[in-house]
């Protein structure tokens, strides 16, 4: 090959890196601008750069004197479920870069065995080199719906750690609520037991009746059936919490008690607000609306053709027959080098335009899903702002008045059978009311904190107490 065949194959091959290099930077420069003019909140950037203070991990730190953090804890590190999601995520985010380069260029040799003559000579073999060049903004587009999808993917993780969290903070108020529960019944067998003794001293000595040891010895059985009812479920939630962070279900678990009470007064329009701004499935619906509106984007750039580029080059052989050898041609043996071009001819208009739809449906999609979770947010906070004032003046009704009121009760019971005055099934139906009472207190107190973790769920993070009482 001559100089000027060398020159000119240089010069097209620098062409050809020029254009890919100019596609490349015009699509980053597309994709600049168009990250600053969008509306979406960068959820990605947002969810690593502050991966250090989670909702779910500020929810962990703001738990009471008395809850195990470091279950919780587990919970969030060793939950296969949260593991597999972190992975899901992560495959999510490398997508975008994979998206975002050029295609792979093609190549292709040609051996002739049957050399084809031509004026100049034969042609021995050809090797073309074709890059494909999507229509401006096609790989931008491309690239920042998979971030988008990428961001929604991480979201969608602090909100599977939230539930599971929420999940787990049940399951050890139902536990502290049973061990209270136990502690009462205990109490209340040791109580029965007494009351056994004495009625059987009381018919021994011809004053009492076998029907109140058979009642009090019933109440007995009955107990002991309560208490074997409450191993059982201590069991079953014992396991489901060790599942939740990967352990084997007979597991120790940290001993736990009810956060105190105290009565809830809330301000209404920053329990919004926060939720609003710290919901991760807003986040999510934020992402998936802004991805849909590239996919729109990039189903109307659909329209638009794409380039290829490409480069042959074919050897040819001198020519050897008789004329060839008689007159040689100017251009005898001379190799070719070509330069190619073409495009795809979106004519498929049915198609294009089915594509176009696709990706609004997804994008409105989106924004029905934001539409529901704010709609929840707002039920749930409604619910929860009213229910829980009523759950602590029950809780002040058991403890100081009805509860007091069963004590005494039951002190007037006591002192009248010691004199005779009152047989023992009455006083063991002052018994039994004043530890049924226990019970629900015990039981409204539970339901309190577990409203109070249905509140900090609501409003992804801890839940703080206004100085003013609002009324829903």
């Amino acid at each position: 090959m001559d100089f000027r065949k060398k020159t000119t194959w240089l010069v097209l091959a620098q062409g050809l890196a020029l254009c890919t290099v100019v596609q490349a930077r015009q699509d980053s420069t597309r994709t600049a601008s168009e990250e600053t003019e969008t509306s979406a909140p960068p959820v990605a950037d947002r969810t690593r750069a502050g991966a250090s203070r989670s909702a779910s991990q500020l929810t962990v730190e703001s738990t009471g004197i008395g809850q195990p953090r470091s279950l919780f804890d587990e919970v969030l590190e060793r939950n296969p479920e949260i593991a597999r999601a972190l992975y899901l995520a992560a495959a999510a985010e490398a997508l975008a870069p994979q998206l975002r380069a050029l295609p792979d260029p093609t190549a292709a040799l040609s051996l002739f065995v049957l050399p084809p003559e031509t004026r100049s000579g034969p042609q021995q073999f050809s090797v073309s080199v074709q890059q494909k060049l999507p229509w401006f903004g096609k790989l931008s587009l491309k690239e920042k719906a998979a971030t988008y999808a990428a961001a929604a993917a991480a979201a969608r993780v602090e909100t599977m750690r939230l539930d599971m969290l929420a999940e787990a903070r049940r399951a050890v108020s139902e536990l502290a609520f049973l061990d209270a529960r136990e502690s009462i019944l205990l109490e209340e067998r040791d109580a029965l037991v007494r009351y056994e003794r004495a009625a059987q001293a009381r018919y021994a000595s011809g004053s009492g009746l076998q029907q109140e040891i058979v009642r009090i010895q019933a109440q007995i059985t009955r107990t002991d059936t309560r208490l074997l009812g409450i191993s059982e479920r201590r069991w079953t939630l014992r396991s489901a919490l060790n599942a939740l962070r990967d352990r084997p279900a007979d597991h120790p678990l940290e001993s736990s008690s009810l956060p105190e009470a105290h009565e809830p007064t809330f301000d209404l329009a920053a329990l919004r607000s926060h939720a609003r701004s710290r919901r991760p499935e807003i986040n999510e619906a934020n992402a998936e609306i802004a991805a849909g509106q590239a996919l729109v984007a990039l189903a109307q750039k659909g329209y638009r053709p794409d380039v290829a580029l490409g480069l042959s080059y074919t050897a040819v052989g001198r020519r050897d027959d008789a004329p060839g050898l008689l007159i040689p041609p100017p251009d005898n043996g001379d190799d070719i080098l070509a330069l190619s071009a073409s495009l795809n001819l979106p004519v498929r208009k049915r198609k294009l335009a089915a594509g176009v739809e696709q990706a609004q449906a997804l994008r409105r999609a989106a924004e029905e899903k934001k539409r529901q979770t704010l709609a929840q947010i707002e039920g749930s906070i409604g619910d929860l702002v009213s229910r829980m004032p009523l759950l602590y003046q029950h809780l002040q009704l058991l403890e100081n008045v009805l509860l007091k009121q069963a004590r005494e009760a039951l002190r007037s019971a006591e002192t009248a059978y010691a004199t005779g005055k009152l047989n023992a099934v009455d006083l063991l139906d002052s018994e039994i009311v004043m530890f049924e009472v226990q019970v629900a207190a015990e039981r409204t107190r539970t339901d309190l904190a577990v409203a109070w973790i249905q509140l900090e769920r609501t409003i992804a993070g801890p839940a703080m107490q206004s100085t003013e009482s609002l009324s829903p």
